[in-house]
C-alpha cells in the first residue's frame, strides 16, 4: 500500500515528540543550534567590524535605521506565523496537518507583499533620500525570502531535524558574512549593502525547498473560510509579535529622531551586539517548543511542567551567562567591531546587556504560554512593554541620548518578562506559581556576585569575562541551580 509522505512525516513527528528520548534530544538540538549560531558569529566577528568601520558612525547609523525599519514592518506582518506554524506542525498530524500548513502558507504570501509594500511607503512618508528608499525596497525583500524560508523550516524543528536546521542558519549567516566582506574589499558605497540578506535568503531558501520536500506542502491554500478560525486564535499573538518587535527597536527609530547622527551610531554599535546574542536563548527556547506544545495538546500535565521548569531556568542561566560576559567584556567587544571611533559605545552596552538576562526569561514564559494558546495574555504583556519602551525613550533619549536608549530597552524588557511571568502564574495555577520560584532569583543573584570580579584591582578585561563566568559557573554548582540537562550533556563523553 503507498504511504502519503505527509502522513509518513506525521508518524516520525509523533514518535519522536512523545518518546522519553525527545527531552535529551532537545537538548542536544539547543546545543548544536547554538554551536551553529555561535559559529556564524565568529564570522559576523569578522564581517560586522569591516562594515562598521567601512560606513563609519553616521552611515551605519543610517544603515541600522532602516533594517530596524524594515524588521519592525516585517514582524508587524509576520503575526508569529512561523511559531504558529511549529505549534500546529508539531501538534497535528496526516491530513488536518497539512491542510492547516497550506492555509498557514498561503496567509503568509498574503502578509509578505503586504508588509513590503508598508516597509517602502513609510521610508517615504519619512523622508529618506532616494538611496535609503531603494534600500528599503531591496531589504524588504530579503526579509520576506528569510520568514518564508523559516515558515517551510518548522517541519524540520518539528521532526527535530536539528542538524539541518542548524547547517540552513549557518549557510545563511555564512553567506550574509561573506557577501559583507567582499563589498567592503570593493570599497562599495551604503546601497549594495542591502542586497545582502536579499542574496543570502535566496541561496537559504533554495537548500530549504529541497530538504522539506514531503514533510510540508508547498502549494498554498486561499480559503478565507478555513484561515478564520486560523487567524482568530493567532491575531492576538500576531499583534504581540508586532508589538514586541516594535517595543526592542523603537529606541533605534527613537534615536534616528531625537538624538544626533553619532550618538544614534553609538547605540547602533551596541544595539546590534544584543541584536546578535539574544538569538542564543530564542534559540534555546524554540528548540524545546515542539515538546511543549505537543504535552499541551495531549494535556500531559506532568511532562508540561516539568519541561517549563527546566526550560525557564537553562535559558536564564544561558541569558545570565551572556549578560555577565557582555557587562565585563564590552570595552573589548566594541574595541573589535568599531574600534576608537565607537569607544562612547561601551557604557551603553554594558548597560544594554542586562536586558538579557530579562529576555531570556521573557521567551521561555511567552513560548510556554504559546503552546497552552495563551495568546491574549501574550499580547497584554507586550502591550504594557511597549508602552514602557515609548515613554521612556522620548523621556530619557533628550536627556541622556544613547544611554538613556538603552536604560529604555532595558527597563521595557522587564516589564514584559514580569508580566509574562504573573500571566504564567495566573494561567496554571499553583503549577504557575511552581515555575515561578526561587531558584530564577538564585541564578540571577549568583550572576550578580560574579560581575563583582570587574572590582579585582589590573584585571584586564578579558581576564575579568573568563574569571567572571569560572566564578558563575562554580556558584550555580554550589548553590544547585546548573541545570540537571546541561551537566548531563557536559558529562556525557
Amino acid at each position: 500500500m503507498a504511504v502519503d509522505p505527509q502522513s509518513a512525516g506525521a508518524v516520525v513527528t509523533e514518535s519522536v515528540l512523545d518518546s522519553s528520548d525527545a527531552g535529551r534530544a532537545a537538548v542536544r538540538g539547543s546545543v548544536l543550534r547554538s554551536s551553529g549560531y555561535v559559529a556564524g558569529l565568529a564570522l559576523s566577528l569578522v564581517s560586522a567590524p569591516l562594515l562598521i568601520r567601512h560606513l563609519g558612525a553616521v552611515d551605519f547609523g543610517r544603515y541600522l535605521t532602516v533594517i530596524s525599519l524594515v524588521t519592525i514592518v516585517a514582524g508587524v506582518t509576520e503575526g508569529g506565523l512561523n511559531s504558529i506554524s511549529l505549534r500546529e506542525y508539531s501538534a497535528r498530524s496526516g491530513t488536518d496537518r497539512v491542510a492547516a500548513m497550506r492555509d498557514l502558507i498561503g496567509i503568509r504570501l498574503v502578509l509578505s507583499l503586504a508588509g513590503g509594500l508598508l516597509a517602502v511607503a513609510l521610508a517615504a512618508a519619512f523622508g529618506y533620500p532616494q538611496a535609503l528608499l531603494l534600500g528599503t525596497a531591496v531589504a524588504v525583500s530579503g526579509q520576506m525570502l528569510q520568514v518564508f524560508q523559516t515558515l517551510l523550516g518548522t517541519s524540520l524543528q518539528g521532526e527535530m531535524r536539528f542538524g539541518w536546521v542548524t547547517a540552513l542558519e549557518f549557510v545563511r549567516q555564512a553567506a550574509t558574512a561573506g557577501l559583507i566582506v567582499v563589498l567592503v574589499l570593493a570599497g562599495a558605497s551604503l546601497l549594495p549593502f542591502f542586497f545582502v540578506p536579499l542574496a543570502a535568503g535566496a541561496m537559504t531558501l533554495t537548500a530549504t525547498l529541497r530538504l522539506t520536500r514531503g514533510l510540508i506542502p508547498l502549494r498554498p491554500a486561499f480559503h478565507l473560510e478555513r484561515w478564520w478560525p486560523l487567524l482568530r486564535d493567532t491575531l492576538p499573538f500576531a499583534a504581540a509579535i508586532a508589538i514586541s518587535v516594535l517595543y526592542f527597536r523603537v529606541g533605534m527609530i527613537a534615536m534616528s529622531l531625537l538624538s544626533s547622527s553619532v550618538e544614534t551610531g553609538y547605540f547602533a554599535a551596541s544595539f546590534r551586539v544584543i541584536d546578535v546574542f539574544v538569538g542564543i536563548p530564542a534559540l534555546i527556547a524554540g528548540t524545546a517548543f515542539p515538546i511543549l506544545a505537543r504535552s499541551a495538546a495531549k494535556r500531559d500535565e506532568e511532562r508540561l511542567h516539568y519541561a517549563a521548569g527546566r526550560l525557564i531556568e537553562t535559558t536564564l542561566v544561558v541569558g545570565t551567562f551572556l549578560s555577565l560576559s557582555l557587562v565585563l567584556g564590552a570595552r573589548p567587544v566594541i574595541a573589535v567591531i568599531g574600534g576608537a571611533e565607537f569607544a562612547q559605545s561601551v557604557p551603553v552596552l554594558q548597560i544594554q546587556s542586562i536586558a538579557l538576562i530579562a529576555t531570556s526569561l521573557a521567551l521561555s514564559a511567552g513560548f510556554i504560554l504559546l503552546a497552552l494558546h495563551r495568546n491574549r495574555a501574550i499580547l497584554v504583556a507586550n502591550g504594557a512593554a511597549l508602552s514602557v519602551s515609548v515613554v521612556l525613550s522620548i523621556t530619557l533619549i533628550p536627556i541622556l541620548d544613547a544611554r538613556g536608549a538603552a536604560v529604555a530597552v532595558v527597563l521595557a524588557e522587564f516589564t514584559l518578562a514580569a508580566f509574562l511571568l504573573a500571566m504564567l502564574a495566573r494561567a496554571r495555577g499553583q503549577m504557575g506559581r511552581g515555575l515561578v520560584s526561587r531558584r530564577p532569583l538564585t541564578i540571577v543573584a549568583v550572576g550578580a556576585v560574579a560581575a563583582t570580579v570587574a572590582l579585582v584591582p589590573s584585571l584586564p578585561a578579558v581576564g575579568q569575562v573568563v574569571l567572571g563566568e569560572i566564578v558563575f559557573s562554580a556558584l550555580l554548582v554550589v548553590t544547585g541551580t546548573f541545570p540537571p540537562e546541561l551537566r548531563e550533556l557536559v558529562r556525557r563523553p
